[in-house]
């Protein structure tokens, strides 16, 4: 399934020396050999990308609009069998996969838009006869790193305003998705931009990412991952000052008040929860539910999550698929024993799905009487588990809700107006879903802060990290 593809430099498909296999979660056998990049694939990569430089940027704002606008045609063209490629190489639900490639358009049709706007400003200088020019250049190459569990959307985000802003980008995805890439790179091809102005590397840390980081041409790099890793890239970026700006681990907050629809929460934080196995940066892990709603929300919560079928992605009956590794359903396992041994009650699921003899499958998993300081609720669990607790007062729910290291997402649910702009003002989180979970979408900057991340993608916020700001002071 990856024979059309390869490593992409230079605006032409690559076969390498070496391939790497990757493997379904659903079935853990072979879906295919990827061709993988040696050190010096990569340094041509970011040869080929300093030499579209010029002309990336003479192609101009408009230019690059109506370039990232053919992009997006060609992505609704291919939707099907990409959203196919999605689910087989993630396990996650078709009707998933098709959304997320859909987001991953939008992306390309709104920077197509922000391409044609990247303003500058004067400003009246005191000198006599002066006047500053403040303008936006693009800040060059960028190396572009992101994780398995989006693998259309996470690319999409820093393919599209990198281009926008007329920085040509070498991609490195997770070698655990790199069909999903491939296509979206291959998609990229129908925009006609300069070769080079886009490249593909797969590979090994050292093989892609050290050389990235070490080249000075390289002037931002761009990740979805891990705050380990996140910390990690800080540092070796500074070796070379490069800018950064990245979207990390979450631990996101549920607030349900007391005055909550207890209804429409349900219906909404059900399938968010178990959306791609629970596997999403920015689903709620710990729901802090007022005393009055606890016990209603803990029965309705069990009866909708307890319904929920599993299997085979590219099943359309499949509302949830596998893990994504082998070691993944072993860290889940453990977190949820720990907290059981610890305390905690097990009021649904609680172990690896029976009636799968292979694949990563976990049951959908409800955990009460948590306290705050168990790692099932301290840390973001990634997997399928929702962690409840209870709370009497308003302060307590906020103070308690920001305890976390990490501010990516938080949620509140309440009929009232007043407390949801005071929980609003309070949440020390980057984004807050109110009565809803609605949160990614191209027109609204996405990000954390804290532990969370540094920067935005997303809305006209999303563009500025692509862009140095150079001032002019003119007299005559």
């Amino acid at each position: 399934m990856y024979e059309d593809f390869g490593i992409f430099i230079g605006g032409t498909w690559i076969k390498s020396a070496n391939s790497s296999e990757v493997f379904s979660p659903v079935t853990e056998r072979p879906l295919g050999a990827v061709c993988v990049a040696a050190r010096e694939d990569t340094r041509s990569a970011i040869d080929a990308a300093e030499g579209a430089l010029a002309p990336l940027l003479a192609l101009g704002g408009f230019g690059r609009a109506d370039a990232l606008h053919r992009v997006a045609d060609e992505m609704v063209r291919t939707a099907g069998e990409a959203a196919t490629m999605i689910s087989t190489e993630t396990g996650k639900p078709l009707a998933q996969s098709g959304r997320e490639w859909a987001l991953a358009c939008d992306q390309f049709r709104w920077y197509a838009e922000e391409a044609r706007r990247i303003y500058g400003r004067t400003v009246g200088s005191r000198v006599p006869g002066g006047r500053f020019e403040i303008g936006r250049e693009p800040v060059g190459i960028v190396g572009a790193f992101t994780a398995w569990n989006f693998p259309a959307a996470l690319p999409a985000r820093k393919l599209a305003p990198a281009l926008a802003a007329g920085c040509p980008v070498i991609l490195r995805p997770s070698s655990q998705t790199p069909g999903v890439a491939s296509m979206l790179v291959d998609c990229m091809r129908a925009g006609g931009f300069p070769d080079g102005s886009i490249n593909l590397v797969v590979g090994a840390t050292g093989d892609t990412y050290m050389p990235i980081m070490a080249d000075p041409r390289v002037r931002k790099v761009s990740l979805t991952g891990s705050t380990k890793v996140g910390q990690q890239m800080i540092r070796d970026a500074a070796e070379t000052v490069k800018k950064v700006s990245m979207e990390l681990g979450g631990n996101a907050p549920l607030i349900v008040f007391g005055d909550t629809d207890l209804e429409s929460a349900l219906d909404l934080s059900v399938p968010t929860k178990y959306a791609n196995c629970g596997q999403v940066c920015v689903t709620p892990d710990r729901f802090f539910v007022h005393e009055s709603l606890h016990d209603q929300f803990v029965e309705g919560f069990v009866a909708r999550a307890g319904k929920i079928r599993l299997g085979d992605g590219l099943d359309p009956e499949t509302e949830m698929g596998p893990l994504i590794k082998a070691g993944r359903l072993d860290s889940i396992d453990g977190v949820v024993q720990s907290a059981i041994a610890d305390g905690a009650t097990l009021v649904l699921g609680g172990k690896r799905a029976a009636g799968f003899n292979e694949g990563h499958f976990y049951e959908p998993t409800v955990l009460t009487d948590v306290a705050d300081e168990m790692a099932v609720f301290a840390e973001e669990n990634f997997g399928p588990v929702a962690a409840i607790t209870s709370f009497s007062e308003e302060e307590e729910a906020l103070q308690r809700a920001n305890s976390s290291t990490m501010g990516l997402s938080a949620y509140v649910f309440t009929s009232s107006p007043d407390r949801a702009r005071r929980a609003v003002a309070t949440l020390k989180s980057g984004m807050v879903g109110v009565n809803s979970f609605a949160l990614a979408a191209s027109e609204a900057p996405f990000g954390g802060t804290n532990y969370s991340g540094l920067g935005r993608e997303g809305g006209s916020e999303g563009i500025d990290d692509y862009l140095e700001t150079k001032l002019a002071q003119i007299v005559f």
